[in-house]
Protein backbone atom coordinates (compact mmCIF):
# COMPACT_ATOMS: atom_id res chain seq x y z
CA UNK A 1 0.00 0.00 0.00
CA UNK A 2 1.20 3.49 -0.85
CA UNK A 3 0.69 6.82 0.80
CA UNK A 4 -2.36 8.57 2.14
CA UNK A 5 -3.36 12.15 1.35
CA UNK A 6 -5.88 14.38 3.06
CA UNK A 7 -8.10 15.97 0.41
CA UNK A 8 -10.05 19.14 1.30
CA UNK A 9 -12.91 19.63 -1.14
CA UNK A 10 -14.28 23.14 -1.75
CA UNK A 11 -13.40 24.55 1.66
CA UNK A 12 -11.85 27.76 0.32
CA UNK A 13 -15.24 29.29 -0.23
CA UNK A 14 -16.92 32.69 -0.28
CA UNK A 15 -20.25 31.05 0.59
CA UNK A 16 -21.96 33.24 -1.95
CA UNK A 17 -24.08 30.67 -3.75
CA UNK A 18 -27.43 28.94 -3.91
CA UNK A 19 -28.37 26.82 -0.87
CA UNK A 20 -25.78 28.56 1.33
CA UNK A 21 -28.25 29.03 4.17
CA UNK A 22 -28.83 25.26 4.20
CA UNK A 23 -25.08 24.54 4.04
CA UNK A 24 -23.82 26.98 6.69
CA UNK A 25 -25.03 25.13 9.83
CA UNK A 26 -23.33 21.92 8.71
CA UNK A 27 -20.19 23.77 7.58
CA UNK A 28 -19.94 25.46 10.99
CA UNK A 29 -19.95 22.03 12.67
CA UNK A 30 -17.51 20.55 10.17
CA UNK A 31 -14.81 23.24 9.98
CA UNK A 32 -13.35 22.58 13.48
CA UNK A 33 -13.25 18.85 12.72
CA UNK A 34 -11.43 19.44 9.43
CA UNK A 35 -9.05 21.85 11.18
CA UNK A 36 -8.22 19.06 13.63
CA UNK A 37 -7.63 16.63 10.77
CA UNK A 38 -5.36 19.18 9.08
CA UNK A 39 -3.30 19.57 12.23
CA UNK A 40 -2.96 15.81 12.74
CA UNK A 41 -2.18 15.17 9.06
CA UNK A 42 0.52 17.84 9.05
CA UNK A 43 2.09 16.43 12.24
CA UNK A 44 2.12 12.97 10.63
CA UNK A 45 3.62 14.32 7.36
CA UNK A 46 0.52 13.31 5.42
CA UNK A 47 0.25 15.31 2.18
CA UNK A 48 -2.62 17.80 2.14
CA UNK A 49 -4.30 18.61 -1.16
CA UNK A 50 -6.92 21.31 -1.52
CA UNK A 51 -9.19 20.70 -4.48
CA UNK A 52 -11.42 23.67 -4.93
CA UNK A 53 -14.10 24.92 -7.24
CA UNK A 54 -12.96 27.89 -9.27
CA UNK A 55 -16.47 29.42 -9.06
CA UNK A 56 -16.31 30.30 -12.76
CA UNK A 57 -13.22 32.47 -12.33
CA UNK A 58 -11.10 30.95 -15.07
CA UNK A 59 -8.18 33.25 -14.43
CA UNK A 60 -8.22 32.56 -10.72
CA UNK A 61 -5.11 31.54 -8.91
CA UNK A 62 -5.76 29.79 -5.61
CA UNK A 63 -4.32 32.82 -3.81
CA UNK A 64 -6.98 35.03 -5.38
CA UNK A 65 -9.63 32.58 -4.30
CA UNK A 66 -8.24 32.46 -0.76
CA UNK A 67 -8.12 36.26 -0.53
CA UNK A 68 -11.73 36.58 -1.73
CA UNK A 69 -12.90 33.98 0.78
CA UNK A 70 -10.97 35.58 3.65
CA UNK A 71 -12.45 39.00 2.88
CA UNK A 72 -16.02 37.67 2.72
CA UNK A 73 -18.69 37.48 5.39
CA UNK A 74 -17.83 33.87 6.28
CA UNK A 75 -14.05 34.21 6.63
CA UNK A 76 -14.35 32.47 10.00
CA UNK A 77 -15.05 29.24 8.09
CA UNK A 78 -11.98 29.66 5.88
CA UNK A 79 -9.30 30.99 8.24
CA UNK A 80 -8.89 27.77 10.30
CA UNK A 81 -8.37 25.83 7.06
CA UNK A 82 -5.88 28.15 5.42
CA UNK A 83 -3.36 26.28 3.24
CA UNK A 84 0.23 26.29 4.47
CA UNK A 85 3.35 26.43 2.30
CA UNK A 86 3.47 22.62 1.99
CA UNK A 87 -0.14 22.25 0.87
CA UNK A 88 -0.90 21.31 -2.70
CA UNK A 89 -3.75 23.01 -4.58
CA UNK A 90 -5.82 21.89 -7.56
CA UNK A 91 -8.59 23.95 -9.14
CA UNK A 92 -11.72 22.24 -10.47
CA UNK A 93 -14.69 23.47 -12.45
CA UNK A 94 -17.20 20.71 -11.81
CA UNK A 95 -18.29 18.44 -8.96
CA UNK A 96 -15.63 15.73 -9.05
CA UNK A 97 -12.10 16.47 -7.89
CA UNK A 98 -10.90 14.41 -10.86
CA UNK A 99 -12.99 15.80 -13.73
CA UNK A 100 -10.54 17.50 -16.11
CA UNK A 101 -8.05 18.27 -13.33
CA UNK A 102 -4.41 17.16 -12.94
CA UNK A 103 -5.21 15.46 -9.62
CA UNK A 104 -4.81 11.90 -10.92
CA UNK A 105 -1.36 12.74 -12.25
CA UNK A 106 -0.38 14.48 -9.01
CA UNK A 107 -1.47 11.47 -6.92
CA UNK A 108 0.46 9.09 -9.17
CA UNK A 109 3.60 11.26 -9.03
CA UNK A 110 3.42 11.37 -5.23
CA UNK A 111 2.73 7.62 -4.86
CA UNK A 112 -0.62 8.29 -3.20
CA UNK A 113 -3.25 5.57 -3.41
CA UNK A 114 -5.40 6.29 -0.36
CA UNK A 115 -7.53 9.43 -0.07
CA UNK A 116 -9.17 10.86 3.01
CA UNK A 117 -11.97 12.97 1.58
CA UNK A 118 -13.37 15.82 3.65
CA UNK A 119 -15.12 19.06 2.83
CA UNK A 120 -18.35 19.99 1.18
CA UNK A 121 -20.91 19.03 -0.07
CA UNK A 122 -21.34 15.39 1.02
CA UNK A 123 -24.21 14.61 -1.33
CA UNK A 124 -22.58 16.33 -4.29
CA UNK A 125 -18.85 16.93 -4.69
CA UNK A 126 -17.73 14.45 -2.02
CA UNK A 127 -19.95 11.70 -3.43
CA UNK A 128 -18.90 12.24 -7.05
CA UNK A 129 -15.24 12.46 -6.03
CA UNK A 130 -15.48 9.21 -4.07
CA UNK A 131 -16.99 7.48 -7.10
CA UNK A 132 -14.26 8.81 -9.40
CA UNK A 133 -11.59 7.73 -6.91
CA UNK A 134 -13.16 4.28 -6.71
CA UNK A 135 -13.16 3.78 -10.49
CA UNK A 136 -9.48 4.77 -10.45
CA UNK A 137 -8.79 1.97 -7.95
CA UNK A 138 -7.90 4.37 -5.15
CA UNK A 139 -8.78 3.58 -1.56
CA UNK A 140 -11.21 6.08 -0.07
CA UNK A 141 -11.81 7.05 3.54
CA UNK A 142 -14.58 9.49 4.43
CA UNK A 143 -14.70 10.79 7.99
CA UNK A 144 -18.43 11.38 8.34
CA UNK A 145 -17.95 14.21 10.83
CA UNK A 146 -15.64 16.05 8.41
CA UNK A 147 -18.06 16.46 5.51
CA UNK A 148 -20.72 19.18 5.36
CA UNK A 149 -24.09 18.80 3.73
CA UNK A 150 -27.00 20.77 2.38
CA UNK A 151 -29.58 18.05 2.94
CA UNK A 152 -28.93 15.68 5.86
CA UNK A 153 -31.04 12.84 4.43
CA UNK A 154 -29.19 12.93 1.10
CA UNK A 155 -25.85 13.14 2.91
CA UNK A 156 -26.69 10.03 4.93
CA UNK A 157 -27.67 8.22 1.73
CA UNK A 158 -24.47 9.41 0.02
CA UNK A 159 -22.31 8.09 2.88
CA UNK A 160 -24.10 4.73 2.67
CA UNK A 161 -23.54 4.63 -1.10
CA UNK A 162 -19.85 5.43 -0.69
CA UNK A 163 -19.47 2.64 1.85
CA UNK A 164 -21.60 -0.04 0.17
CA UNK A 165 -21.14 0.67 -3.52
CA UNK A 166 -17.64 2.09 -3.60
CA UNK A 167 -15.96 0.24 -0.76
CA UNK A 168 -15.14 3.48 1.04
CA UNK A 169 -14.31 3.34 4.70
CA UNK A 170 -16.72 5.69 6.45
CA UNK A 171 -15.52 6.48 9.96
CA UNK A 172 -15.17 9.17 12.59
CA UNK A 173 -12.29 11.62 12.17
CA UNK A 174 -10.93 10.60 15.57
CA UNK A 175 -9.93 7.26 14.02
CA UNK A 176 -7.41 8.93 11.68
CA UNK A 177 -3.80 9.74 12.52
CA UNK A 178 -4.15 8.80 16.15
CA UNK A 179 -1.25 9.44 18.49
CA UNK A 180 -0.09 5.85 17.96
CA UNK A 181 0.53 6.61 14.27
CA UNK A 182 -2.46 4.85 12.69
Amino acid sequence: MGKTALILIDMINTYDHKDVELLLPSARETVPVIAGLLERARRADVPVVYVNDNFGQWRSHHGELLNAALSGPHADLVEPLRPDDDSLFVMKARHSIFFETPLGYLLHQEGIDRLVLCGQVTEQCVLYSALDAHIRHLNVIVPSDAVAHIHADLADAALQMMERNMGARVCDSSELWAEDGT
